[in-house]
């Protein structure tokens, strides 16, 4: 990869394996919004972006060196070889299949903060509503940023809601959960920090020790937002991909299960009517 720093912008040349729309707009994140020109906007980390892929290739990112080199380049994973990974997963002849026709799904390396409430929020929701209620909790309680867009609220600003709050954003029975895990992480009784490092097991059992965390909330947490790559979160739609393993998940797959999850999740979508 080769990085240009332009007046106002990041130029990416030579990024194998990254499709904007597959990775942005797959479920793992909900604060992207396509524009009319075809590139993405939106927020992580307290900062705004907004990125396109022009005709050459070239990402093209209209953001700062520093903060291309302290946020983004962590948060879209550029510096593992993806390319190298789905070579290895292909192996297994499903996943071979699916890369081929789905080529460029990355796991964004999210805040864990917001990873955590983002899939609290999800449980027994779509993806619309999800997106919805996330983007009102942003722009009441979050900081502004620019361009419309705010932060994404600290642990300390939602510690000072009321669980009446949370549900006049649209949150439901999930905003108990969201305030007292807002009081606990706030409260110092939480380290999320802690939690990346810890091993898989462990982590993962302190996440569903969080009240309202069940397994599936505490596995997509730990795979989008503690970078937990060997995570396998599974849903009605991965049941149906596991009936085609029944001996269990390949070799090949050890250590980025993750990754290998995102592209049989998005072909069950596609595939599994």
């Amino acid at each position: 990869m080769i990085i240009e720093e332009k007046k106002n912008c990041i130029i990416l040349k030579g990024v194998k394996c990254l499709d904007l729309a597959l990775t942005l707009d797959c479920g793992q994140a909900f604060r992207w919004e396509q524009q009319e020109d075809g590139s993405w906007s939106g927020a992580a980390c307290g900062k705004f972006l907004n990125i396109k892929r022009n005709s050459g290739g070239d990402f093209i990112l209209n953001t700062t060196a520093e903060d291309f080199h302290c946020v983004w380049n962590d948060y879209f994973d550029l510096n593992r070889n993806y390319a190298d990974i789905c070579e290895t997963l292909k192996q297994d002849s499903l996943v071979a299949s699916t890369i081929d026709d789905y080529y460029g799904i990355r796991i964004l390396n999210q805040d864990p903060w917001e990873a955590l409430v983002s899939f609290i929020i999800s449980q027994q929701n779509n993806i619309k509503r999800i997106k919805g209620i996330i983007k009102r909790l942003c722009d009441t309680y979050g900081e502004e940023i620019c361009c419309g867009w705010n932060a994404f609220p600290t642990p300390e600003a939602l510690s000072r809601l009321s669980v009446s709050d949370f549900e006049a954003i649209g949150t439901g029975y999930r905003g108990k959960y969201l305030k007292r895990l807002a009081d606990d992480v706030a409260g110092g009784k939480i380290d999320l920090n802690e939690i990346k490092t810890m091993c898989l097991k462990d982590a993962k059992k302190t996440l569903l020790s969080i009240y309202g965390v069940g397994v599936k909330v505490a596995d997509c947490a730990l795979l989008f937002g503690f970078q937990f790559t060997e995570c396998f979160p599974v849903d009605v739609w991965m049941k149906r991909v596991l009936e085609f393993y029944p001996q269990g998940l390949p070799e090949c797959f050890k250590g980025y299960e993750g990754i290998a999850q995102q592209y049989l999740f998005h072909w069950a979508r596609n595939n599994l009517k």
